[in-house]
């Protein structure tokens, strides 16, 4: 059995990530690495010296690293994979923004020698518990890397929501949804509902209202020690969790949304220490011309 071993998790549906990750899994196997494959992407990536493995949380067990290849969909999902065994992720960006990806298609090569030669570090980000409770009583729990989403069922009818943080009510809000996100989400769903953009170094929990009518309803951001709650009041019509997008469950009126600091953060691989300033400024290309510096 291989002492260093990679689980490689791609997004099949791109002609463009495959030959991506032909390419991965072919030279780390060159350099004497053992590779895993989902049984999912198997057979499309064809590649005969990778171990298969089933698509369970558990995937990455004993790996020393996961490459995934892909747009953020796709590195939300490697995350599923690699939380519970507590593997670094390392992200390639195949797709548009890609905030958690560490490097991008033309780095592909890099990124292989740099894995075989163990290059790189390791930092984690916080992620979200989530419980919801119906009539006291616990009836679904999940997590979050980048957000949970509180989003009403139907286009009709907006949520009728009673924020809580720490025991205490904040306000009520009808509107089209919450969002709670950790840092890291905080360029992802929240932002595009008017949050703050906060440094992952901070730790915090940041509550944005979607589309509120309400005087006040305005993003807040909490101590990561904090629990939020939401509450759908017993007359709304019912609503629907979402988890990173991803993982979804519905929600009846009169139901409970609790959210808390997770116990089990993501850990990510990372081959750059570039300030966040410079990522921001990366993805989002932001206008900078003109900026002297400190002289």
């Amino acid at each position: 059995m291989n002492d260093r071993t990679v689980l490689v998790v791609t997004h099949t549906g791109r002609p463009a990530a495959l030959r991506s990750a032909r390419l991965v899994v072919e030279r780390l196997i060159a350099a004497g690495l053992g590779v895993r494959v989902l049984e999912n992407e198997a057979d499309d990536l064809a590649l005969p010296g990778a171990v298969v493995v089933s698509v369970e949380p558990d995937a990455a067990k004993g790996c020393e690293l996961a490459i995934v290849l892909g747009g953020d969909g796709t590195l939300l999902r490697g995350a599923e994979l690699v939380r519970e065994a507590a593997v670094p992720m390392l992200g390639v960006n195949l797709g548009r923004v890609g905030f958690l990806a560490e490097a991008e298609r033309e780095d592909l090569n890099d990124v292989v020698e740099r894995v075989v030669a163990r290059d790189y570090d390791v930092e984690e980000r916080m992620t979200l518990d989530v419980v919801v409770r119906v009539n006291g009583e616990t009836v679904h729990t999940n997590w979050a890397l980048n957000e949970a989403a509180i989003e009403k069922a139907s286009r009709e009818r907006m949520l009728e929501l009673v924020a809580e943080v720490d025991g205490r009510p904040l306000s009520r809000w009808g509107c089209d949804g919450v969002v709670c996100a950790t840092p890291t989400g905080s360029t992802a769903y929240a932002f595009s509902g008017g949050g703050p953009i906060v440094w992952p170094e901070v730790e915090a929990l940041i509550m944005v209202p979607i589309s509120a009518h309400a005087l006040f309803a305005r993003p807040v951001v909490v101590s990561p020690n904090s629990v939020l709650a939401l509450e759908l009041a017993p007359e709304t019509p019912p609503g629907a969790l979402w988890c990173d997008g991803r993982r979804t469950v519905q929600l009846p009126a009169g139901a409970r949304v609790e959210v808390r600091r997770g116990t089990q953060p993501v850990r990510l691989a990372r081959l750059h220490r570039a300030p966040f300033t410079d990522r921001l400024v990366a993805k989002f290309a932001l206008p900078v011309k003109g900026w002297r510096g400190r002289k």
